[in-house]
């Protein structure tokens, strides 16, 4: 029987969203679909799967690229339960150079989601969501870790960067939502000294030894001087600016709250006891939200010791 070919994900009918929502193979479509279906803003995107050839990818690449109006897209990858080193995808390549760069991630048994672009170095605000509890039915809490100006997700998951603001709801009821109180919020900044510099140069290490690396604008032997020079000439001065992030980021505690208690309710894993996504303002107004991810099955280890403690329970 012929595979049928990808489609954007902002062409899914409802239940194809509803069912790609509920397929556990490829964790970060399936929360994408997910994101979608609750009308939450997320990237229009397309899923390959390893079955798919090159042929297949570029004309998925073509459709996507003429539904979203661009020449770039940005290559991610996607294959359930992940290791502790794999593809750091995120990165814009041109729409010729696509089947190539998904060609080894297809071999490895990955599947490849290719969306519209974002600048990363352009952000106004990244935030990391976090919602704990300690198990079903008991009150937990709510996390928001915050950077501002010219940082993307990455820096916030992968790169050890330190947030510059966080906010933090204790006592919160997954299952019966309650407006918080604005002085149940706190809100702390990192007081550091000198915090801001070495923030603002372990990003542009990361810059310079793999985002721009990978993307084909710096060898990789390069260091954080180099990326800095490589901003300010294409004018991305976001980085070196103000960064208002404790602003930013209270004005929005709301919303975010809100959002999260949607997911909260919506995650199939009703044992969940940690949840976690990301949010961007890539552009004023644009934002997005990245993934939405269960602790338990976000590496193998931990989604083994799940999946036995689901069958027990069973």
């Amino acid at each position: 029987m012929a595979t049928s070919l990808p489609r954007p994900l902002h062409a899914l009918a409802a239940t194809e969203l509803t069912a790609a929502a509920k397929d556990r193979r490829w964790p970060k479509w399936q929360t994408m679909a997910l994101l979608h279906s609750l009308d939450l803003p997320v990237l229009n995107a397309c899923l390959i799967d390893p079955a798919h050839n090159a042929t297949v990818v570029r004309t998925a690449a073509q459709e996507l690229a003429a539904a979203t109006g661009t020449k770039t897209l940005m290559i991610r990858s996607d294959g359930g339960v992940e290791k502790k080193q794999y593809y750091r995808g995120g990165n814009t390549f041109p729409i010729g150079e696509i089947p190539r760069r998904a060609a080894g991630l297809l071999a490895d048994g990955r599947a490849v989601i290719l969306a519209e672009p974002t600048n990363r170095f352009t952000n106004r605000l990244t935030v990391l969501i976090r919602m704990d509890r300690p198990e079903p039915g008991r009150p937990g809490s709510f996390t928001l870790e915050a950077l501002g100006p010219g940082y993307d997700v990455a820096d916030l998951t992968r790169g050890q960067i330190p947030p510059q603001v966080s906010a933090h709801l204790d006592d919160v009821d997954w299952d019966q939502y309650q407006p918080p109180r604005w002085n149940e919020w706190k809100l702390t900044g990192d007081r550091c000294p000198g915090g801001e510099d070495a923030r603002r140069q372990r990003r542009l290490q990361r810059l310079a030894t793999q985002t721009l690396t990978d993307s084909g604008h710096m060898n990789g032997t390069v260091g954080a001087e180099h990326a800095e020079a490589w901003l300010r000439e294409r004018g991305f001065l976001h980085l070196f600016g103000p960064q208002p992030t404790r602003e930013a980021l209270a004005k929005r505690v709301r919303r975010l709250f809100e959002d999260a208690f949607l997911l909260a309710l919506a995650q199939p894993n009703r044992n969940w006891h940690c949840l976690a996504t990301a949010f961007s303002v890539v552009d004023e107004p644009r934002t997005i939200y990245w993934d939405l991810v269960d602790g338990e099955r976000k590496y193998a280890a931990t989604a083994l010791t799940a999946a036995k403690d689901e069958e027990r329970a069973a």
